[in-house]
C-alpha cells in the first residue's frame, strides 16, 4: 500500500530522462557483491522507444467526467454541471484542448502532464509532512535474528547501495509489465532484444506481450532532495557525492559509503560507522533542525536562506546531496498503529523530509520508507523496496555474529554541528509547535479482514479492488449517509514521464449497490445483491483500464485549466462551478500497492474533512490502514468497512444480509 502514488518539470532531455541507455564502465574492482544484477538488457533501453501519453478525445472526457458526477449531484445540480460542460466543449474548451494538443507536439521527448504536475507539486506551499509524503514499512525479516537493528540497517545500507550502482552501470532490469511471461520474461527473448535499437525495442517487446514501463523518475532515487524555494520548490541531483546521511536522536552523522573509484565500503566498515554512531549518548538537541521541513514551504525557504548566510551552507550541502538518509530510531514499534504513526510523521526530530526517501530503522529492526512525491511515483519506489527486500533477506552483506571492522569511525564519521542564533532556535519552536499540533489531531486505525481476499474474489468473477472500493463506498454511506467524491490512484508508467491517473470508483452502480446493501438489504436476494456487484466490478475494471492507458478525465482536465492559467484566460466556468470543486475535494482518498514484501503503508488525509485509505487485497486477506482528522472517526468507519465486507461475503455465499 502506498500513497498518493504520483514525475519532472518538462526539461531538456537529460535531467528529465535521468540517466541515459549507455551504461556506464564498470570500475576495476567491482565484484559480485557491487550489483544487485546484472541485466544482459540495459537498464534504459526502452526509454527511447515508450509510447507518448495520449491526450483524450475532449467530448470523451467530457462523458467521463458526467458519469463521475451523476452519483454526487441532485438531478438539478447535474443539469447545471451539463450546461457548463457543453458550453465549455463548444468554446473555450475546444480551444483550449487545441492548444494543449499543439504544445504536446512540439515537447514529444515528454508527456503533456508531466510539466504541469510538478508545478502543482512543487508550488504547493503547504508542508510535505502529512500534506504529501506517504510511507510503506517492510515485512521483517524472515530470519527473527536479522531483525538487530545495527545488523538490518547494515544490510538495508549495503543493498539499497547495491540498488544505485546497479541501475547507474544500466544493470538493473527494464521495468517491464509481463502479460505473458512464459515468452517474454525469458533469456531468449533478452538475448534477441537487447540487439534491437533502443528507438524500436519497445515495438519489439509488444510483439510477446510484453509492455516496458517508464524509468525516467529512477535517478531522483539517490543523491536527491526537494529544496525549498519561495513560490515554486526546486529538486536538486548531485550524483557525485558518495555519502550517506544517518540521523540519530536528532543528530546528522555522513560518512562515505563510496570510495574515491566508486566501489562499495565494505560492510564491516559500514557496520562499525553504524555502531558508533548507534554508541554516540548525546541526548536529543534543543533545538533539532529537522523540524523546519515539516514547516511551511515559504516559511522554510525563507529560513533556509538565513541558515545559509549564518554559515550552514557546506553543512546543508551534506544533507541534500547524501545519497540518501537512514534513520535510526531509538525505541521499538508497539503495533500496526504504532508504526503508521512513527513511519508517516514520527516525533519529527529524526527525519529530514525534504529528502527523496528516508530509510527508518526502529529499535527492534522494524523498517520503513518515507518518500517525497514531488520527484516520483509508487512504481519507482516499490521497485528499490522490493529489490532493497529481496537482497538484504537472500544475501545479506553481514550475518549477526558478523564483528565491525577494526577501524576508526570517529575520523570517518562525521557529526554535522549548525550554527542557529536566537531568531533561528525561536523559528525551530514554532515549527515544532505547529507540528505537535496537527500530529495531535491526526488518527490511524487499521484492520484485516481475514474471511477471504483475492483468490476467494477471483474465484466468484470480482475484481478483488472492485470490492474493496465498493466496501469503501457501502462503510461512508452507512457512516454518514451519502456517497462523495472518491479518489484512486492509477500508475500511467506505460507512457514515457507518465505520472498517475485518477479511477473514479464512486458510480452510479456502486451507489445502486451501496444503497441496496445499507439502506434495503431485506428487499434484495443474494443473487440481486451479487448481480449488482457484477455491474460494479465490470464498470470498475473499465474505468481501471481507460485510467492506466491515459483516458481518465482528471489529468486532461487538470491540464487545460493548468494551460488556461498560464495563457492569463480567466478561468472557464465548468472550474467555477461548484461540482467541479467538490468532486476534486476527495473525502476518500485511496492508494492500494500489492507486493509481498510490504507490510503496510498510508498516508494522511488530502482534505481536513477526508480519510486518507491505504489497502491491499491479498491471497487470502484484505487490509485497510485508514487514517482522519477531527470531524472524521477512523475506527468507526473501518468498522463500517468490517461490516461491509461481511456483508459482501455473506451474500456471495447465499447468506441473508443483516441491518
Amino acid at each position: 500500500m502506498v500513497a498518493r502514488l504520483l514525475l519532472l518539470r518538462a526539461r531538456p532531455r537529460r535531467p528529465a530522462g535521468g540517466p541515459g541507455p549507455v551504461r556506464r564502465r564498470l570500475s576495476a574492482g567491482s565484484g559480485s557483491r557491487e550489483y544487485l544484477q546484472r541485466s544482459i538488457v540495459p537498464t534504459m533501453h526502452f526509454q527511447d522507444s515508450l509510447p507518448r501519453l495520449p491526450i483524450p478525445k475532449l467530448e470523451d472526457t467530457i462523458k467521463r467526467y458526467l458519469r463521475a458526477q451523476k452519483p454526487l449531484l441532485d438531478d438539478g445540480q447535474f443539469r447545471k454541471t451539463e450546461q457548463f460542460c457543453k458550453s465549455f466543449e463548444n468554446g473555450i474548451g475546444k480551444e483550449l484542448h487545441e492548444q494543449l494538443v499543439a504544445q504536446d507536439k512540439q515537447n514529444k521527448h515528454t508527456s503533456y502532464i508531466s510539466g504541469p504536475w510538478f508545478d502543482m507539486y512543487l508550488t504547493a506551499r503547504d508542508p510535505v509532512v502529512l500534506n504529501f509524503n506517504p510511507f510503506v514499512a517492510f515485512h521483517p525479516d524472515p530470519k527473527s535474528e536479522y531483525n538487530d537493528q545495527l545488523t538490518r540497517a547494515t544490510n538495508m545500507t549495503i543493498s539499497a547501495i547495491r540498488f544505485l550502482k546497479t541501475l547507474r552501470t544500466g544493470l538493473l532490469e527494464p521495468e517491464v509489465f509481463h502479460l505473458n511471461p512464459a515468452k517474454s520474461d525469458t533469456d531468449t527473448f533478452k538475448r534477441l532484444i537487447r540487439f534491437v535499437p533502443s528507438s524500436l525495442s519497445w515495438y519489439g517487446a509488444y510483439l510477446v506481450n510484453a509492455y516496458p514501463l517508464d524509468m525516467s523518475q529512477y535517478f531522483r532515487l539517490f543523491n536527491s532532495t526537494r529544496l525549498p524555494r519561495p513560490v515554486r520548490d526546486e529538486l536538486v541531483t548531485d550524483e557525485s557525492a558518495r555519502h550517506l546521511l544517518v540521523l540519530r536522536k536528532g543528530h546528522f552523522y555522513v560518512f562515505d559509503v563510496l570510495d574515491q573509484d566508486g566501489n562499495i565500503v565494505s560492510a564491516s566498515e559500514i557496520q562499525a560507522h553504524l555502531k558508533y554512531i548507534l554508541s554516540d549518548s548525546s541526548a536529543t538537541p534543543d533545538f533539532p533542525l529537522a523540524y523546519l521541513t515539516t514547516e511551511n514551504r515559504d516559511v522554510w525557504a525563507e529560513l533556509r536562506e538565513r541558515l545559509v548566510s549564518g554559515g550552514n551552507e557546506e553543512a546543508l550541502r551534506k544533507v541534500d546531496t547524501a545519497v540518501f538518509c537512514l534513520c535510526l530510531d531509538d525505541f521499538p514499534i508497539k503495533d500496526l498503529v504504532h508504526l503508521s504513526h512513527t513511519m508517516l510523521h514520527s516525533d519529527g526530530t529524526n527525519r529530514w523530509f525534504d529528502k527523496s526517501f528516508n530509510l527508518i530503522l526502529a529499535k527492534d529492526g522494524t523498517a520503513a520508507v518515507h518518500f517525497e512525491h514531488a520527484w516520483g511515483d509508487g512504481v519507482a519506489v516499490l521497485r528499490f523496496f522490493n529489490e532493497v527486500f529481496k537482497d538484504s533477506t537472500q544475501a545479506p552483506a553481514i550475518t549477526p555474529q558478523s564483528q565491525p571492522a577494526h577501524t576508526d569511525s570517529s575520523a570517518a564519521v562525521r557529526r554535522l554541528n549548525f550554527k542557529l542564533d536566537d531568531a533561528m532556535k525561536a523559528s525551530i519552536g514554532a515549527a515544532k509547535d505547529k507540528f505537535d499540533a496537527i500530529v495531535k489531531t491526526l488518527t490511524i486505525d487499521f484492520i484485516q479482514f481475514q474471511r477471504g481476499g483475492k483468490e476467494f474474489l477471483k474465484n466468484q468473477k470480482l475484481s478483488p479492488d472492485a470490492v474493496a472500493q465498493l466496501a469503501f463506498q457501502m462503510a461512508f454511506l452507512r457512516q454518514y449517509g451519502r456517497t462523495v467524491a472518491t479518489y484512486e490512484s492509477c500508475s500511467t508508467a506505460a507512457f514515457k514521464h507518465g505520472r498517475t491517473e485518477t479511477i473514479r470508483p464512486a458510480s452510479i452502480f456502486t451507489k445502486k449497490c451501496s444503497e441496496a446493501f445499507v439502506r434495503e438489504p431485506s428487499r434484495h436476494s443474494a443473487g440481486e445483491l451479487c448481480q449488482m456487484m457484477v455491474e460494479c466490478s465490470t464498470y470498475h475494471g473499465q474505468l481501471t483500464k481507460e485510467a492506466a492507458m491515459g483516458q481518465g478525465f482528471d489529468r486532461h482536465l487538470f491540464a487545460l485549466r493548468y494551460l488556461a492559467a498560464a495563457k492569463g484566460i480567466a478561468l472557464p466556468e465548468l472550474f467555477l462551478d461548484p461540482a467541479y470543486r467538490q468532486i476534486n475535494h476527495n473525502i476518500l482518498s485511496t492508494s492500494t500497492l500489492s507486493s509481498s514484501t510490504v507490510n503496510i503503508g498510508g498516508f494522511a488525509p488530502v482534505v481536513p474533512d477526508g480519510f486518507g485509505i491505504g489497502y491491499a487485497v491479498h491471497d487470502k486477506w484484505i487490509g485497510c490502514n485508514v487514517s482522519s482528522y477531527p470531524g472524521r472517526n477512523a475506527r468507526e468507519f473501518l468498522q463500517c468497512v468490517e461490516k461491509a465486507l461481511e456483508d459482501i461475503f455473506d451474500a456471495i455465499e447465499g447468506k441473508r444480509i443483516k441491518t
